[in-house]
Order: structure tokens, then C-alpha cells, then sequence
């Protein structure tokens, strides 16, 4: 009777032993990444704080705008009209990047192939974020275009924002229908922001080709997508095309290069400023050690070839009877 509950049994064993595995790698990484996070968490925490810094800009811009005429846009002639029924589709496709990546950069306290740490990622991601917002920011408050999306238009209540009540109704943003709700925050888009940022950082550090190809054939679905829902007119895509990726561009020449961890080498992990002072000071410690015993070595060597020399003379004086 007991032979038919072994393959049960077996399994029971394994499935409890690859448990204590993977709860001992999700505890060992966690300790890793919080010694990172010690050192950093002040210019990630800079990094979340200006993403309510962008917020509070982009409600403060719709207490601004004032609808007016859709202005004339080559991608709206060209791309059919989603219509409100089914605007949805550009917002469902950039939740599934979004969380997609948010899940990914996670992936390294699970899985085996790590490479990289998910502290020093979110630190190149966020600098990325904060410069293009701020570029956004200056941007969409030098000129206020009449938004194009259904409820920015004129005739809709949502269109003009009555003057706020209190501070509060402004710090606080009307969340979430105040963010979901904008309008006047146009050039450049948001959304491609994100997304552009998330899908060049997950090309330089992913390792699966397919995704890398089906992660930029979304990122095209959704530059259109945004187009034909409305969202935004085609130059607000364009210039974030070019402007996201010109700063990721500048973000990896200033930020030193991430250590590859696929190495397999378990002295990757980025030193703290303490650490590297002190080990500088036992590589100059030791470089001038190397130096004097060189000197001394190089001393004891040129004093036996000079013995030698000498030798060498008064030999062949004797020989010539000198």
C-alpha cells in the first residue's frame, strides 16, 4: 500500500527542498541588495519624490490650459480614430510594460541568472526618469497646446479646472482621477517616457533576444496606439523619441557602468565610499612597498654587476701584465 504514495511522497521531498533553496536565495539576496540600498537610498528616494514633483506640475498646467480646436496632425489623418469606446487599448498595453518590467527587475531574488542588482537598475532608471520629466516639465509650461484627447476638448466639464478650493485639492492631486483626467501636459509624452526608459534598459540587461525584439515592436504599438486614441498629437511621440533616448544616451556615459554578476564572481558587489577609500590606501600601501623593494632589489643587482665589472677589468689587467 505505501508503494503507491511514493511518487507522492518524493515529490513532497522535493518540493520542500527546492522551498528551503529558494527561500535561502531570497534571504541572501535581500541582504545584498539592503547593503546596497544603504548607501543609495537617498538618491532613490529623490528620484520617487520628483515623480509627485511631475504630478503636482502636470495638475498645476490643466488649471491652465483652455480648450480649444484640435489642431491639424498628419498622424491623426493617417491613423483611424480609436473613439472613446475603445481608448482603453493604449492604457492596457502600457500596464503590461509597465508591470512587465516592474516584475522583471525583481527577477534576480527568484532566479539564477542574475545580472545585475535591482537597487543600482532602479537608481540608472529613475535618474533617466528625472531628467526627461524635468526637460518635459520646462517644455509643456513654455507653450500650452489645446489637449486633443475626448475629455479636453471643448464642451467637456473636464476640460478647464475650477479654481482649487484649498492647497490640498492640488497637493493631493485628485487621485487618480486627476492624473487619469489631464489635460495640457502634452509635449512630450509621459507615457513614452516610461516606456522608452523601461524597454532600453531591459535591451541592455535582459538576456532574452525574443523579448527584446517584442519588447520594441510594443513600444511602436504603442507610440501609435497613443496617436489613434487621441492621447496626444504625433509630434508629442516624436520628441520623445528622440529626447528619451538621447538622455538614456548621457545617463550611460556619466553613471559608471553596472557590474556584470553573470560573471559569476561573488566580489562584484559595489563597494561603499569607506571601502573604497580604504582599499586605495592598501593599493598604495602596497604599491609603495613594491617600489622600495624594487628600488632595493634593483640596488643588489646593479652592485653585483659592478662587482662583476670590476672584476672583469682587473682580470684582463693581469693577463696584459698590467
Amino acid at each position: 500500500m505505501i508503494w503507491k504514495w511514493m511518487p507522492l511522497i518524493n515529490m513532497m521531498f522535493y518540493v520542500g527542498r527546492e522551498a528551503s533553496k529558494l527561500w535561502k536565495k531570497i534571504f541572501m539576496e535581500t541582504y545584498v541588495e539592503l547593503q546596497l540600498l544603504a548607501e543609495k537610498w537617498k538618491f532613490l528616494l529623490a528620484g520617487l519624490v520628483f515623480q509627485y514633483i511631475h504630478g503636482l506640475a502636470a495638475r498645476g498646467v490643466h488649471y491652465l490650459h483652455r480648450p480649444g480646436p484640435v489642431l491639424h496632425d498628419l498622424g491623426f489623418a493617417i491613423l483611424p480614430e480609436l473613439g472613446v469606446q475603445r481608448a482603453y487599448l493604449s492604457e492596457t498595453l502600457f500596464s503590461v510594460i509597465f508591470f512587465s518590467f516592474l516584475l522583471w527587475s525583481f527577477h534576480p531574488f527568484v532566479c539564477h541568472g542574475k545580472r545585475f542588482y535591482t537597487v543600482l537598475l532602479w537608481l540608472r532608471v529613475l535618474a533617466c526618469l528625472v531628467i526627461c520629466q524635468t526637460l518635459r516639465i520646462l517644455t509643456f509650461y513654455s507653450t500650452i497646446l489645446p489637449g486633443p484627447n475626448y475629455h479636453c476638448r471643448e464642451g467637456s466639464p473636464l476640460a478647464i479646472l475650477p479654481h482649487p478650493d484649498s492647497i490640498f485639492e492640488v497637493l493631493l492631486l485628485n487621485f487618480p482621477r486627476g492624473v487619469l483626467y489631464g489635460c495640457g501636459d502634452l509635449i512630450f509624452s509621459s507615457h513614452m517616457i516610461f516606456t522608452l526608459v523601461f524597454v532600453r534598459t531591459y535591451y541592455k540587461y535582459g538576456s532574452n533576444r525574443f523579448i527584446k525584439m517584442l519588447a520594441w515592436l510594443m513600444v511602436i504599438l504603442q507610440s501609435l496606439l497613443i496617436v489613434a486614441a487621441r492621447k496626444h498629437y504625433s509630434v508629442d511621440v516624436v520628441v520623445a523619441w528622440y529626447t528619451v533616448n538621447l538622455v538614456v544616451f548621457f545617463v550611460d556615459t556619466k553613471l559608471p557602468e553596472m557590474p556584470d554578476r553573470s560573471v559569476g564572481s561573488q566580489q562584484i558587489l559595489p563597494l561603499s565610499s569607506k571601502e573604497k577609500e580604504s582599499k586605495a590606501k592598501e593599493e598604495n600601501h602596497k604599491l609603495l612597498n613594491g617600489d622600495a623593494a624594487d628600488r632595493r632589489q634593483r640596488t643588489q643587482s646593479s652592485g653585483k654587476h659592478m662587482e662583476n665589472g670590476n672584476h672583469h677589468v682587473h682580470s684582463e689587467a693581469a693577463m696584459n701584465g698590467v
